[in-house]
């Protein structure tokens, strides 16, 4: 037996083992600063449960400047702007980011929401949005985000960009986004709110 060879590659798997171990401290720590806003303010989606497809790909939106990156106040009083938090990520961190959240369950916001109008809401997502969110808009394996359970503002307020034109979106979606009415839209929003 090599005893060199063999202590080299001892060293080798250790040098690996230290690396994994840097790389997963470094993605818990870029994963407490996403927690500050995600999942504990209503107006900030829930990225926990996400597709890592979807989520790496949202980010990377974001570093590009390719989705709207105006000034958020989380429920703590701290302004974000996700364009700025995503500018200075590397490939490799967006994928780590994506795949650590990925792993986890997402929880949905527990907030009031009218029963009568999530019932119209439902009609009208199964008419319009079922087949791209499949599920009822719960299945993140569509990679095309978590709709069921977010909170109802930021729905809201994305709902306003896709409406305006502010955020890029598939030509079928836009061309559903641009039938529904303003109630469309309040009933899509309480449908989505009930799924908790």
């Amino acid at each position: 037996m090599n005893t060199k060879k063999t202590w080299i590659t001892e060293i080798a798997i250790a040098a690996g083992l230290c690396f994994c171990g840097a790389a997963m401290a470094d993605v818990a720590t870029l994963a407490k600063t996403c927690d500050g806003c995600h999942g504990a303010d209503a107006s900030m989606p829930a990225i926990a449960g996400l597709s890592e497809f979807y989520h790496a790909d949202q980010l990377f939106f974001y570093r590009d400047e390719e989705r709207p990156c105006a000034d958020a106040t989380s429920a703590g009083g701290e302004t974000t702007n996700m364009c700025a938090v995503a500018a200075d990520l590397s490939d490799e961190e967006i994928e780590e980011i994506a795949a650590h959240y990925a792993a986890m369950p997402f929880a949905p916001a527990k907030q009031k929401f009218d029963a009568a109008l999530a019932a119209t809401g439902q009609a009208i997502h199964e008419r319009d949005c079922e087949v791209c969110h499949t599920e009822g808009g719960s299945n993140a394996a569509d990679d095309s985000s978590i709709l069921a359970g977010q909170s109802m503002a930021y729905m809201e307020m994305t709902f306003g960009q896709y409406g305006a034109g502010e955020r890029e979106q598939p030509d079928p979606m836009k061309k559903k986004i641009d039938t529904l009415s303003d109630d469309d839209v309040k009933a899509l929003l309480h449908y989505y709110a009930s799924q908790q």
